[in-house]
């Protein structure tokens, strides 16, 4: 039986040192994404409450973007599962298909504002359409940063920077992705059931 690795690191004097450093800062930033929308989601519950909140019927390419996000996820997956095979140009064409679907869902999305604009839904036309705009704009920002993300990472697996044993980068970018798409869920399913 072996014994586990350890957690931590020891330099000298006993100071405990984390191994992946960039793993604090992912926490903070998801610790935000996650405040965030759900400081929005208790506005929308809130603003819901008064007599004036119509909903607005989603187009139906918000679902067609939906399942584009749900492959990109599982595209990162794919990538992950390849360099831990230590197959770095499978997992680079893995990210790729990833980034392409996230561009994909990005124009799904502006598509989707388009159809609402030509039924005449505008950011002020009601609350549930504002919502629905600042919303799913605020997290097509967010999924632009996921792109950056994943365009980082794809540079470092074509170059062969990570291994079986080596691959936080693309560790931290996969959990980035997935949280966004988590995200993106919750998002639809509190703005076609509200």
């Amino acid at each position: 039986m072996t014994a586990a690795a350890p957690v931590l690191d020891r330099l000298p004097g006993d100071r405990p040192v984390a191994r992946e450093p960039y793993a604090i800062g992912l926490i903070a930033i998801l610790t935000t994404v996650v405040m965030l929308f759900t400081a929005f989601t208790a506005a929308l519950l809130i603003r819901r409450a008064t007599g004036d909140w119509v909903r607005v019927p989603l187009p139906g390419i918000v679902w067609v973007n939906t399942l584009i996000l749900l492959l990109s996820s599982a595209a990162v997956e794919r990538a992950r599962a390849a360099v831990r095979l230590d197959a770095s140009r499978r997992a680079g064409w893995w990210l790729s298909v990833s980034a392409l679907l996230g561009l994909l869902f990005l124009a799904g999305q502006i598509m989707a504002w388009r159809q609402l604009g030509a039924e005449g839904v505008f950011l002020s036309s009601n609350p549930h359409a504002a919502f629905f705009y600042m919303l799913s704009g605020v997290h097509g920002a967010h999924i632009l940063g996921g792109l950056g993300a994943l365009a980082w990472t794809l540079g470092r697996t074509w170059t062969g920077a990570y291994r079986p044993t080596r691959h936080a980068g693309l560790t931290h970018a996969a959990i980035y992705w997935h949280t966004v798409g988590g995200v993106w869920l919750w998002l639809l399913a509190i703005l076609s059931t509200l």
